[in-house]
């Protein structure tokens, strides 16, 4: 058996089976280090283009440029050119005889300069920062307006705008300053027919001699002038690029008034230079490193022939109202030829009479005015010296101050008025030396009682006429008239005269508590001059341009306020006054009229009067105001009666000389009805005061009480209107009164006033 199975094993072509190793332990592989793994990219989808992301502002600036052009191309068709507008030119003053008086403009005389005399560095500096293209496009540059559309949708600023220099021709020369769709459509029209009339240079040259460049610039040879001191042939880069700069910015780019954007117009101008290739970067550079180099802003004044006699007054105050009728630009730049009614003869007299005066540094100031009976004003002195201070005394608030208390000058209105209404100027009331009227002023909490005395005290008996009272100046009757008469119809007749000034309805305004200005107070006595009609007064006769056409006509202008006979009753009073009352001092020995007036503590001291020919209204005082009283100007307090009334004769005296100044009608009766019951007829005696006495007005009679005498009673005016109560004020009306010789004067408390007339 175990040699079978051997035989079996050992079977002839079998190999035996092989043997079995034991498995071999697999190996380890050897440890790795874990090398960092790389963060896995962001898929971002790609931009979109320029183009998709603006789509809306694209698609809004090609709408708005076809609405422009479809726009433009209607009003092109359908606006005809204008005519041409001649170049900027000076406006001149005339006097009442034709001569020159001045001229009104930049300081330089405007003169339009050829292209050839601009510098190629300011045209470069101009093109560069307004219009680059302007060689190139057709009078608009749609690509221009493309640009600074962008600009603006993008919130950033550009040197140069939208319009070209032909259509910022158009708009300065013929379509003005507004800012409206259908003005710029027509400016787009305009701009391409001048384009197709005119020649490039042609249309730089008229551009560049009437741009605005601010300081009353009009052109680059007055811009020149006013920032440099030099014509425009010499600007160099610098200079140029300012000026440039300007045209943007006229007023807000200035040196003293904003240094720092004055910087950035230029700096934007070189920087648009250099970027069309005018100028290098090195020398952009230069340039910003130094200063502007601009001279001081210089008041510009007008140029006045006669300087040394106070014309400037006159003639600033004729400019005012020429800018007030034809706008600055026109006035400076119009080539105005304006007839005025100044006569400088009498301007002479009157500033002389004055400052020949008032010659000391420590004394007052003066003003005058002087109208003829066509209501010409022939002389104004405004002031010593126009250049130390431009305040025009002479015409209140109009001269860029305010008014002066009229003192007892306005007396004569509130006369004027009771004779328009019937009332006999031989009506008599008290004369105390103070009078008590119960609830005739106005006081913070209502109506209060009035007290008003007269200058020193003085007591002018217990029958006053109204002629007495008017060439004495007697405040206490005056007080009781405007009671009876009432306050408001005062205010009525005051401005019929002619004040224009404003007024309040307050009973103090008969003693000179209102403010009013030397040519209120000239015009109002003119009236009385004209025998009742008002003239008003006139400065300008007649402005005509520079071709000689008449643009405005100033014509002579008559107003009825009083009838002949009641103006030859109010002039009968007011020539006492000259005569042998207050005013004597004035008397040149001819026929006239006059009033004098001292507001309370001397603050202002008038005389106004004239005769029939000339008036004159003269004022003095401190430009400060009433804090500044006259109480003591040469030893002396000064009242109406006294300066005022030396001044107002030399002047007459000179400018009445060899004229016959004609006469006012005799009176030989004063009819009318009697304010009370009493009637003084009038006497060429002098009405003499006696001691103090004190009067109180209430209901329908009136104690009066003298020092040596006993108490009497006298029938009291009867109050022929019914006003309503003012208005309250925060402080009591002001007082005036008092005058030369033995005018008197009012114990209502002053509001005081430092604000120059």
């Amino acid at each position: 058996m175990p040699s079978s199975s051997r035989s079996r094993s050992r079977r002839p072509g079998r190999r035996p089976p092989p043997k079995k190793r034991p498995a071999a332990k697999a190996a380890k592989p050897p440890v790795r280090k874990a090398r960092p793994t790389a963060p896995k990219k962001k898929v971002t989808t790609p931009p979109r283009s320029w183009t998709w992301r603006h789509r809306k502002g694209l698609f809004l600036m090609v709408l708005g440029g076809f609405t422009v052009i479809a726009g433009a191309t209607y009003v092109y068709f359908r606006l005809p050119l204008p005519k041409d507008v001649p170049p900027a030119q000076t406006t001149f003053l005339y006097d009442v005889h034709g001569k020159r008086l001045a001229s009104l403009d930049t300081g330089q005389t405007r003169v339009a300069v050829p292209l050839t005399k601009v510098p190629k560095v300011l045209i470069d500096a101009v093109l560069s920062s307004e219009d680059r293209n302007f060689y190139k496009h057709g009078g608009i540059d749609p690509v221009g307006i493309v640009r600074a559309t962008w600009a603006d949708l993008r919130n950033r600023g550009t040197v140069q705008g939208g319009s070209t220099i032909t259509q910022q021709y158009v708009k300065n020369t013929y379509l003005g300053q507004e800012r409206t769709f259908t003005r710029k459509l027509k400016e787009a029209a305009l701009a391409v027919k001048i384009q197709r009339k005119l020649s490039k240079d042609e249309i730089l040259e008229r551009y560049l001699n009437t741009v605005y460049f601010g300081r009353h610039a009009y052109g680059v040879q007055a811009a020149a002038r006013a920032y440099y001191g030099k014509d425009v042939g010499e600007l160099g880069l610098n200079e140029s690029a300012y000026l440039a700069g300007l045209i943007r910015a006229p007023e807000l780019a200035q040196p003293e008034r904003n240094m720092q954007l004055a910087l950035t117009r230029r700096h934007l101008v070189l920087e648009a230079m250099q970027r069309n290739r005018k100028i290098t970067e090195a020398r952009r550079s230069a340039v910003e490193a130094t200063p502007l180099g601009v001279q001081a802003l210089r008041k510009v004044d007008p140029a006045v022939e006669h300087e040394s006699d106070g014309t400037d007054y006159f003639v600033d105050y004729v400019r005012r109202q020429l800018i007030s009728m034809f706008g600055e630009a026109a006035v400076y730049s119009g080539g105005f030829r304006v007839k005025t009614s100044l006569d400088p003869g009498a301007q002479r007299q009157a500033y002389q009479a004055v400052y020949g005066t008032l010659d000391r540094d420590s004394d007052p100031k003066g003003a005058v005015v002087a109208l003829d009976d066509h209501g010409l004003v022939r002389a104004m002195v405004g002031g010593k010296d126009y250049k130390t201070s431009k305040v025009n005394l002479a015409v209140g608030k109009d001269g860029g101050g305010s008014g002066r208390q009229a003192g007892s000058t306005f007396k004569p209105f509130l006369l004027a008025e009771t004779v328009k209404e019937g009332y006999s100027v031989e009506s008599a009331l008290p004369g105390p030396a103070k009078v008590v009227l119960p609830k005739a002023d106005v006081g913070p909490y209502g109506p209060r009682d009035w007290t008003v005395t007269n200058f020193d005290n003085e007591d002018y008996g217990p029958k006053v006429s109204l002629i007495d009272a008017t060439r004495n100046s007697v405040n206490t009757v005056y007080a009781q008239l405007v009671v009876a008469i009432g306050a408001d119809k005062l205010k009525q007749m005051a401005a019929d005269l002619g004040v224009k000034t404003p007024l309040q309805a307050v009973n103090a305004m008969v003693l000179g508590s209102q403010e009013v200005s030397a040519m209120d107070m000239a015009t109002a006595f003119s009236t009385f001059a004209n025998l009742g009609e008002r003239v008003d007064p006139r400065t300008i006769v007649e402005v005509d341009g520079p071709d000689g056409h008449v643009l405005k006509k100033f014509d002579e202008k008559r107003t009825r306020v009083l009838d002949r006979q009641s103006a030859a009753i109010v002039d009968f009073c007011l020539q006492q006054v000259v005569q042998r009352g207050t005013g004597v001092g004035a008397n040149i020995g001819k026929p006239m009229i006059g009033k004098t007036g001292t507001t309370e503590n001397f603050g202002d001291a008038w005389f106004v009067g004239g005769t029939r020919k000339l008036t004159a209204a003269v004022w003095m005082g401190y430009p400060e105001g009433a804090s500044h009283a006259m109480d003591n100007v040469r030893g002396i307090h000064v009242n109406g009666g006294s300066f005022p009334a030396t001044i107002f004769k030399k002047f007459m005296s000179a400018a009445q000389k060899g004229v016959d100044p004609g006469s006012f009608p005799s009176v030989s009766s004063f009819p009318g009805k009697l304010l009370k019951g009493t009637k003084v007829i009038f006497s060429t005696s002098t009405t003499t005061p006696s001691g103090p006495a004190t009067t109180v007005v209430g209901g329908t009679s009136t104690t009066v009480t003298n020092k040596s005498s006993s108490s009497t009673t006298v029938p009291g005016p009867a109050p022929t209107s019914t006003l309503p109560p003012p208005p309250p004020t925060t402080s009591p009306p002001r007082g005036g009164g008092g005058g030369g010789g033995q005018e008197t004067t009012t114990t209502v408390p002053r509001r005081r006033n430092n604000n120059s007339p």
